[in-house]
């Protein structure tokens, strides 16, 4: 029997571990919130990785997932939710540490290879995972093979421009994808349908005040019926199918994995955005649509994946 793989995946705030064994059951994992800078985050992450491999008598191989722009020899480029790091070649001084190779890479794409093997997409050849979140990330398998580009940054899809003249992006720029269909989108979509129109019982929700809407007040109002807010859930829906077309268009997926934290309201949101998929993907009535499918494996999804990373890079 081989030995079990080991994965962390890097968040703003935690670093979550686990161990997985041959048949993909989670044998061990940790939490540590996430330091701030480089040396803090190697010390960290090299104390949980030894922590979680002695629980189990060793491991096989050792993966790391981060949010950003991860190149393909495992330096963060850029992450806009990690303090303090910036050309962080975390896989180099990890592996010093350890005295074995790390692999690394992004956590959306880490995400999709998890669901791909042992999640949502098992035995699909061509999945496209959005995690709809605070931003959209992606990841992006194709013919059988995760996706990674020339430098290692496929799957930034959030930050594809929708509006060149919408509203302005952490980025840097205006319009982008995330701006409307991430769940940080919904609310800017809730509130400013309530300063137009006055959303009541979103407004209400939120403690009165239009400034203060977040999703979570349009999921509670459309879930009890009321009409303003599942309205705001339909246009949420046609941003969200607006960036699915577009992926289908130059992609061709067999399926779209949809996580993040919106995947946990699923049923509010799967029928606007099939029928908006519907109306605006080319020649529609003319080819097979893909599966729009929700995440499995929750908020192990990245960890899972960084634990399959030798797997699926070689």
């Amino acid at each position: 029997m081989s030995l079990p793989r080991l994965g962390i995946d890097i968040g703003g705030t935690k670093c979550l571990g686990v161990v997985l064994g041959e048949d993909g059951m989670r044998l061990a994992e940790s939490r540590r919130p996430t330091p701030r800078g480089a040396a803090a985050i190697v010390s960290s992450l090299a104390a949980q990785a030894e922590e979680l491999a002695g629980e189990v008598g060793g491991v096989a191989s050792v993966g790391i997932g981060m949010p950003g722009l991860v190149t393909r020899d495992g330096v963060i480029k850029a992450s806009p939710n990690l303090v303090d790091v910036a050309d962080f070649p975390v896989g180099r001084m990890l592996s010093e540490r350890l005295g074995r190779p790390v692999e690394v890479d992004n956590d959306a794409t880490c995400a999709v290879a998890a669901e791909w093997r042992v999640g949502a997409a098992v035995g699909r050849t061509d999945v496209i995972m959005v995690t709809l979140g605070t931003g959209i990330g992606g990841g992006i398998v194709a013919n059988g093979r995760l996706v990674r580009g020339a430098n290692g940054f496929t799957g930034e899809i959030g930050h594809v421009v929708v509006d060149p003249d919408g509203p302005p992006c952490p980025c840097g720029r205006r319009g982008c994808w995330e701006r409307y269909a991430s769940g940080s989108g919904l609310a800017r979509l809730a509130r400013e349908a309530a300063v137009g129109k006055r959303l009541k019982r979103i407004v209400e929700l939120a403690g009165g005040d239009p400034e203060n809407v977040r999703g979570e007040n349009v999921q509670a109002a459309a879930r009890e019926g009321d009409p303003d807010a599942l309205a705001v859930v339909d246009l949420f829906g046609k941003w969200v199918a607006l960036g699915l077309a577009n992926l289908t268009n130059v992609l061709d997926p067999q399926a779209f994995v949809l996580g993040g934290g919106l995947a946990a309201s699923a049923d509010l949101y799967i029928g606007p955005i099939q029928k908006w998929f519907t109306r605006l993907l080319y020649a529609p009535e003319l080819r097979p649509h893909p599966d729009l499918t929700f995440a499995v494996l929750g908020e192990y999804a990245g960890a899972v994946g960084a634990a399959l990373l030798a797997e699926v890079h070689h």
